[in-house]
């Protein structure tokens, strides 16, 4: 028999759902740095995407115990456009609950520092993915969500037009416009790479 790792996603859904949970395991693993990864770009806050990461993999869980899984062969897709939907839900549910702001219209929760940072933390911020995580911060919300979606999630045109319920020339544009718009911050404002 094949081990778990060279099975196709479909056949380790199916594993599972027959009640082998090393299957779900072996997919969680190949598939966790691209999922936490866009969830990470979205929220930009290392805890919430921690918190939104096991989130989505609770209602993946449910998904496919509850056989209500169908998009046959297509995990990755589905599974980022869960990702996808919780992290609108998150920023939805944040705009209906105050914030405190302080005197330059910040929030005082990204003033206050209540810990010292990490290895890991000072790791992502290096210099040069902070310059690149500024730029994608300044362009507009469909530019930037593109971006994230097929350079850090790996998704083909296809699949982002699907998650993003655009067509596929539309996830072009604003793939094209959001790199023109990323040029032209690193001339303008001279943010080399």
């Amino acid at each position: 028999m094949k081990s778990l790792i060279d099975l196709t996603d479909q056949q380790l859904v199916h594993l599972y759902v027959e009640g082998n949970t090393d299957a779900l395991a072996t997919l969680v693993n190949r598939y966790k740095d691209r999922i936490y990864t866009s969830i990470y770009l979205l929220v930009k806050d290392k805890y919430m995407a921690e918190d939104l990461f096991q989130d989505v993999f609770i209602r993946i869980i449910d998904t496919l115990k509850g056989g209500r899984y169908t998009d046959e062969g297509k995990f990755l897709p589905w599974a980022l456009r869960i990702a996808h939907n919780m992290c609108v839900d998150h920023f939805r549910k944040i705009k209906r609950s105050p914030s405190i702001k302080t005197s330059d219209d910040r929030d005082i929760f990204e003033v206050l520092n209540f810990s010292e940072p990490s290895a890991e933390t000072k790791m992502m911020q290096a210099q040069s993915h902070e310059r690149v995580r500024k730029m994608i911060d300044m362009l507009p919300d469909d530019q930037r969500e593109v971006i994230i979606l097929r350079h850090y999630a790996d998704l083909s045109f296809k699949e982002i037009a699907e998650l993003t319920k655009c067509s596929i020339n539309t996830a072009l544009g604003r793939m094209r416009y959001g790199l023109i718009n990323m040029r032209r911050m690193m001339t303008e404002k001279q943010i080399a790479l």
